[in-house]
């Protein structure tokens, strides 16, 4: 059983605080750039001297989706990081790239190519703390709740997006739209990324590095040390014994398969060992899925989707942006705390997408009965009946549906999958493609958005999600495995099995398999304790 202790949480609350930041900027820049006084320093508003309305949602979609492009690179340098200097090194490597492209950024006054290389750089950053703080979190949790703790990272990505929201509502509201510092002021008002930037590199020199790290690397002692550290126990503690002996298990096993294999055989071992492509594709069908889902596009374009629902008016469209924020931050505890670990991975996943595709289903059918342009306008009015507005505050709520439903199934998958299911010398470079796929269909998402919207309007993007939706069910119900309540070492025996058994019957198959590895370590930590009291 796990004792909480303060030194532990606090370590958790620093590394989860690492998403704070990228939270800020899908929250912040997707009401930035409707700002008026934004569109007019960023030349977005609409007119000939500008160029066309395609032309105006690409030069906005590259502003919005430049920090996505950068968060690829930020993967990769991860993957070369992490293995290399360790996770908390890398933590603060990122702190510093993001610290310095948030003061470009902040700088640029409506010079549009330093403030594409400032969110460039930004990126980075945002890429690599998608791997190293899920993949620390998961190094370090007991079994029982790593599902918990690895969500407490992804629910700080809303925490960001909440407080970023209500920051462009405040702006809006005591600002003038023809002033500069209408959205300058924003971005300057969220100086609290910087500061939660600087507090996480300095809190960084307080947490220990992964003992599992340490494990890979050899430091044995080191290793023992930190977990001791971690959980505040004796060092002949039997947990304690027990989940060293388990990770030192693995890694030799590892290691006699792979015949102690280069740098470059770890890509090679993923995609040649059968067990790691089934890894592998359950990474990348989950960003897939999830991207093209709806939800991060509503996220980041939330003011423009709420005035295709009727919302007129900056502040009204603002404003329903927030109450989206505060909906999906408690959505993302309320599932980190109380279900991922509960109803298990795979039960949650199917609660969250069948939410998602209700309400993104209604919504289409929403507009197609409604159209956008027969709602009221900044200037004038509408012909919209009462039946029809009321059926908007029903697409509205929907809006706020799916952001539950996204938070309890895709969200809290992406993340976790993909701290858990590798195996310790390929966890940094698994989640590493992993995350650049994630970022690369963010970027092509957040891209392409404006422009779907053009070709396709409102009604005929949510009716392409809500196919993307019931697609990632017929997938979530044939491949995804249960894996709540097994150790990382334990992985490979649920992984061992025939691919078409892994998603259907991998809990029931694999159960003995995993119950024999943590016997074996229990009976190999007794050992060791009585030769240690006979010494």
């Amino acid at each position: 059983m796990f004792d909480y202790n303060l030194y532990y949480i606090l370590t958790i609350i620093a590394i989860s605080s690492g998403s704070i930041p990228k939270g800020y900027d899908e929250g912040g820049f997707s009401a930035s750039v409707d700002l008026a006084s934004f569109k007019t320093d960023f030349r977005l508003l609409p007119n000939r001297e500008v160029g066309s309305d395609m032309e105006i949602a690409n030069r906005k979609s590259s502003i919005t989706s430049m920090v996505q492009l950068g968060s690829i690179g930020g993967a990769l340098l991860a993957f070369l990081l992490c293995d290399r200097i360790g996770r908390v090194r890398s933590l603060q490597a990122l702190t510093l790239l993001w610290g310095i492209g948030f003061l470009i950024v902040i700088t640029s006054f409506g010079n549009i190519g330093q403030i594409l290389a400032g969110r460039f750089l930004a990126g980075l950053g945002v890429g690599m703390t998608t791997v190293v703080g899920p993949t620390y979190l998961a190094e370090v949790a007991p079994k029982a709740i790593r599902g918990m703790l690895t969500n407490i990272f992804a629910g700080a990505v809303y925490f960001g997006v909440m407080i970023a929201y209500f920051a462009n509502w405040g702006c809006s509201e005591n600002i003038s739209d023809s002033s500069r510092s209408q959205w300058n002021s924003h971005v300057i008002s969220q100086t609290d990324k910087l500061l939660d930037i600087s507090v996480i590199f300095l809190a960084s020199w307080t947490v220990p590095e992964s003992p599992r790290f340490l494990t890979m690397k050899g430091k044995h002692e080191e290793a023992l040390e930190n977990l001791c550290t971690l959980r505040q126990l004796p060092i002949d503690h039997p947990s304690i014994r027990c989940e060293i002996l388990n990770a030192r298990d693995q890694l030799e096993r590892e290691l006699e398969s792979t015949h102690g294999s280069s740098f470059w055989g770890k890509p090679k071992e993923l995609v040649t060992v059968p067990a790691n492509r089934y890894r592998l594709m359950l990474g990348v069908m989950s960003q897939l899925l999830g991207q093209w889902s709806g939800a991060s596009a509503v996220t980041i374009y939330a003011t423009s989707f709420f005035a295709a629902l009727g919302k007129t008016g900056q502040s009204e469209q603002l404003f329903a942006t927030c109450i989206l924020g505060i909906v999906k931050f408690c959505s993302a505890y309320i599932c980190a705390f109380f279900l991922i670990d509960f109803l298990g991975r795979r039960r949650s996943l199917y609660t969250g997408i069948i939410l998602q595709t209700l309400s993104i289903c209604y919504i289409a059918i929403y507009l197609a009965k409604v159209p956008a342009s027969t709602h009221v306008d900044d200037t004038g009015t509408g012909d919209i009946t009462g039946s029809a507005k009321r059926a908007g505050i029903g697409a509205i709520a929907a809006i706020y549906i799916s952001g539950f439903g996204w938070a309890m199934g895709w969200n809290s998958f992406q993340y976790l999958v993909n701290a858990e299911i590798y195996p310790s010398r390929l966890r940094a470079i698994g989640s590493s493609i992993v995350m650049c796929i994630h970022f690369a269909n963010q970027f092509g998402n957040t891209k392409a958005v404006p422009s779907m919207v053009i070709a396709m309007t409102n009604y005929g993007f949510f009716v392409f999600c809500t196919a993307v939706c019931i697609l990632g069910l017929l997938w979530v119900w044939v491949f995804v495995p249960e894996t709540a309540g097994r150790s990382l070492e334990s992985m490979d025996a649920l992984f061992s099995l025939p691919w078409h058994q892994i998603g259907r019957h991998g809990k029931h198959l694999s159960a003995d398999g995993t119950d024999h590895l943590d016997e074996n370590a229990l009976e190999k930590a007794d050992v060791v304790h009585q030769d240690r009291t006979t010494a």
